[in-house]
């Protein structure tokens, strides 16, 4: 974030206060998407900025806070700007890997306390000072902090646990991994082109990118999509690697009849009608989501008769489905979003422990529900972006337990956002993949 990420005419102290609104939203119990989505258009690319790395370190903030001040500053919102102001600090003082604030630190203090003053006059002085004492006395105040695990990581305590608990040897890559900004994926339209050409119309205007697996191509200098050649023409969408994986474990043939439960915002629907010429169902349960599916699809020139979107729940059958048995099952279920932190950094503070036990729940009656659409022969390929081994391979193993007639195949299992520091590859989110066939009628 620097001042190129600003519109003419926003000062930085008006980006802060965005930026504040958007994790005091959050803190709150909103979804940053909700809270960018009423945030005025000039301001939206420098809170979201600001936001991204503010919620990275949030747990060391806070911890921080505690220290500097008896008690946080009221409102919410005063209290959300300290907490930005101190995340950016550490970022300006430090050497931190990930995109670190291009300001001076007196730049944000001085900031900070122009946004702070238009809207709390009161509380100058304690934001001033309180930013200043910790520029004197970073390395003290800032070793105090980092001997808590919520300063340490940035993640609530409840969440370090459970990753130390299912990966003991990887627990602390996994986190680590999480706090890094999200590489860009793009996913090539092997049906309006080839990589080599969209890496030829990149290299034209200087963008350079790494041809990864298939359709994938990795650019290390990440650049707002819809200004790179070739989106609105529809020769790519942008999708994480892993998620492209999803795919590539089904072997699809023309003509098969294919299901996309909980589809939507439409990356692996368009995904499969890239891969062959098969009737497709694009189910879930949101339309507002569902129709972001139909433009992905129509900028990517993939709607055509053969897709059909159905708005359901995915749990009740009898509400969506025709009785003609589906070739392929795929089903993204909605989970705890545990392996896509560092696209949403939101999550981390948004999830409870308690959230986990019902979307399990629900998890088990999608699967229950689709597998009784599935044909003899047929397969479902199970997927989640979690990490939690409820989620997961338990999920996988309990549904095996109460299916005789389901067969597992071969598929990666649980998929990890580590790292090829080795390879000098980008890592992919976390996923969990299960595939079964279906034995018998």
């Amino acid at each position: 974030m620097n001042a190129t990420t600003r519109a003419p005419g926003i000062t930085l102290a008006q980006s802060l206060m965005a930026c504040a609104r958007c994790v005091r939203d959050v803190m709150a119990g909103r979804s940053l998407t909700e809270s960018l989505a009423q945030t005025p258009g000039g301001l939206r690319p420098s809170a979201q900025a600001l936001s991204f790395y503010v919620l990275r370190h949030l747990g060391l903030a806070q911890t921080l806070q505690e220290i500097l001040v008896k008690k946080p500053p009221h409102p919410a919102l005063a209290n959300s700007l300290l907490l930005s102001a101190l995340a950016l600090l550490e970022g300006s003082l430090g050497e931190a890997a990930d995109q670190v604030p291009a300001y001076q630190p007196y730049t944000i203090v001085n900031q900070t306390v122009t946004a702070v003053g238009k809207r709390y006059p009161h509380l100058k002085g304690l934001v001033n000072a309180s930013l200043r004492r910790y520029i004197r006395e970073r390395e003290s105040l800032r070793q105090q902090a980092l001997e808590k695990p919520l300063a340490q990581w940035n993640y609530p305590l409840w969440w370090i646990t459970k990753i130390q608990q299912a990966y003991p040897s990887q627990w602390q890559a996994i986190l680590q991994a999480g706090n890094a900004p999200a590489p860009l994926i793009l996913r090539v339209n092997r049906r309006r082109t080839s990589v080599q050409q969209v890496q030829e119309r990149l290299a034209a205007m200087d963008v350079p990118s790494v041809h990864l697996d298939r359709e994938a191509l990795w650019l290390p200098r990440a650049r707002p999509v819809q200004q790179l050649p070739g989106f609105h023409e529809g020769l790519w969408s942008v999708q994480d690697l892993n998620a492209q994986r999803a795919v590539h474990q089904l072997r699809l043939r023309a003509g098969m009849w294919v299901l996309d439960a909980c589809a939507a915002p439409g990356g692996k629907t368009a995904q499969l009608l890239e891969q062959a010429d098969m009737e497709v169902l694009a189910l879930d349960a949101s339309a507002h989501r569902l129709k972001r599916v139909e433009d992905n699809l129509k900028r990517l020139g993939l709607w055509t008769p053969r897709v059909t979107l159905q708005c359901a729940d995915a749990r009740v059958p009898a509400a969506w489905w025709d009785g003609q048995a589906f070739d392929v099952v795929l089903a993204d279920v909605p989970c705890s979003a545990s392996g896509i932190v560092r696209r949403h950094p939101d999550i981390r503070w948004l999830r409870r422990p308690q959230d986990i036990a019902p979307l399990v729940a629900i998890q088990r009656e999608i699967l229950d529900a689709l597998w009784r659409t599935v044909r003899c022969g047929g397969v479902l390929l199970f997927v989640t972006c979690s990490v939690f081994p409820e989620e997961g391979e338990s999920q996988a193993q309990a549904f095996l337990a109460r299916h005789p007639d389901a067969q597992r195949e071969s598929a990666p299992g649980q998929v990890l956002p580590l790292a090829e520091q080795s390879l000098g590859k980008p890592s992919g989110d976390g996923f969990f993949y299960a595939l079964f066939t279906k034995t018998t009628a």
